[in-house]
């Protein structure tokens, strides 16, 4: 089948499936006589199981050991079970972080008249002219999406 179907039916874009193949996560398609990618079944299973991964927030890297794993039918399940719990972990502590970055604009919100006054805590704090209504919280833009 023709990259079109093959992320129509994985529900990964063409787009993502030439990335993956490009950074090495999936094998090359094989290609047609007339030089267009030609993917299997099996493909489309793998394209599957990477979209499910990224769905559960799972990065390229972890995803890479995953599919070794899955693909290794020798595998011992200590070492799935490792890698899922540390992605645990990691998520946990986004949430923790999010959830601080959540209580502090509430704080901001709550702090602010919101009127005809040009006074404003929120904009205070983003442009640190005042002292911060709580401990400053780091940025999430680090995690890779």
């Amino acid at each position: 089948m023709n990259i079109g179907e093959a992320a129509k039916q994985s529900g990964v874009s063409a787009k993502m499936i030439r990335h993956y193949e490009a950074i090495g996560l999936i094998p090359p398609a094989g290609r047609k006589d007339s030089g267009y990618r030609d993917y299997a079944p099996a493909d489309v299973h793998m394209l599957r199981f990477i979209r499910r991964a990224r769905d559960l927030g799972f990065v390229v890297a972890e995803i890479n050991e995953l599919l070794n794993l899955w693909r290794d039918r020798s595998r011992q399940s200590t070492d799935v079970k490792r890698i899922a719990a540390t992605h645990i972990e990691a998520l946990r502590a986004r949430i923790a972080r999010l959830e601080q970055m959540a209580n502090t604009l509430e704080t901001l919100v709550d702090c602010c008249a919101g009127d005809h006054r040009p006074d404003c805590p929120i904009l205070a704090d983003l442009g640190d002219v005042a002292e911060p209504a709580l401990k400053p919280v780091p940025s999430t833009r680090a995690f890779e999406i």
